[in-house]
C-alpha cells in the first residue's frame, strides 16, 4: 500500500469536545442510501430555539457555523442554502444528504480540516502513546487523519475502540478506507449539527453584537473528547 507524506501541523481545530460515534457506526464500505430520516441518538425531532435561530442567520454566518461541522465548503453551503429547515430531521437528512454527494476533492478538503481522535483526560499514558503512534502510522499510510465517530460509547470503551478501529482499518486498501473515512465523516458531522442545534442559542447571546462569529466562539466540537 502506497504511503502518503505526513501533512505539515495545522492551526487549532474549529471543532471540538464532542463525543464521536453514533451506534452502528464503521460498518464498512457504505452502500446505498438509507431511506427516510436521519436521526441521532438522544435527540427529539422537532423545531427548537437552536433551529429557529440557525434559520435566522445571514448566509455567511450560517456557513461559517457549518463548516465547524464538517470542512467542506460545498457541504456548508449546500446546508445553508436549503434554509430554512420545518424540523430537525429535515435539517439532518439534508445534511446526510450533501455528504453523500461530496466529491472526492470535497472530500479531501473535508478531510484535511479532521484532527486525530483524542482521549480524555485520565486516559491510561500507555494507550496514549500506543494510539499516538497509531495515529502517525494511520497518517503516513492515508494522508489524513483518523476519522471515527464515537457517540454512545462511554469514556471509559473509547481507549479499546479507537486503538481497536484504527489497527483495524490499517489493513484496508487505500480506496477502501477513504470510503469508510467519509461514511464516520458523515456521522461526525450529523452528530455535531445536532449538538450544534442545542448551543446555538446560549452561543449567539454570548457573541459580541454586530461582530459576527468567531472560531472562538465554537469551542465546541471536537472527533473525540
Amino acid at each position: 500500500m502506497a504511503a502518503h507524506p505526513r501533512r505539515a501541523p495545522r492551526s487549532p481545530p474549529l471543532s471540538s469536545h464532542l463525543p464521536a460515534q453514533a451506534p452502528g457506526g464503521e460498518r464498512g464500505t457504505p452502500g446505498a442510501k438509507p431511506g427516510g430520516r436521519s436521526t441521532v441518538p438522544g435527540r427529539a425531532p422537532g423545531h427548537g430555539p437552536g433551529l429557529t435561530r440557525f434559520n435566522a442567520l445571514s448566509h455567511e454566518d450560517a456557513h461559517a457555523i457549518l463548516l465547524h461541522c464538517c470542512g467542506s465548503r460545498r457541504w456548508a453551503h449546500r446546508v445553508a442554502t436549503h434554509r430554512p429547515y420545518p424540523d430537525a430531521p429535515s435539517l439532518l437528512a439534508a445534511a446526510d444528504e450533501a455528504s453523500y454527494d461530496l466529491s472526492q476533492a470535497d472530500l479531501t478538503e473535508a478531510l484535511s480540516g479532521e484532527f486525530p481522535a483524542e482521549l480524555g483526560r485520565g486516559a491510561p499514558y500507555a494507550a496514549l502513546l500506543a494510539l499516538d503512534a497509531a495515529h502517525a502510522q494511520y497518517e503516513r499510510t492515508f494522508g489524513h487523519a483518523f476519522v471515527i465517530c464515537l457517540a454512545g460509547h462511554p469514556p471509559e470503551e473509547r481507549a479499546d475502540q479507537l486503538l481497536g478501529a484504527i489497527r483495524r482499518r490499517m489493513t484496508h486498501e487505500i480506496d477502501e478506507e477513504r470510503a469508510i473515512s467519509a461514511d464516520e465523516l458523515r456521522r461526525l458531522a450529523q452528530a455535531r449539527l445536532a449538538d450544534l442545534m442545542d448551543r446555538l442559542p446560549r452561543l449567539l447571546d454570548r457573541a459580541a453584537p454586530g461582530n459576527g462569529l468567531f472560531a472562538a466562539d465554537f469551542g465546541l466540537f471536537s472527533p473525540v473528547g
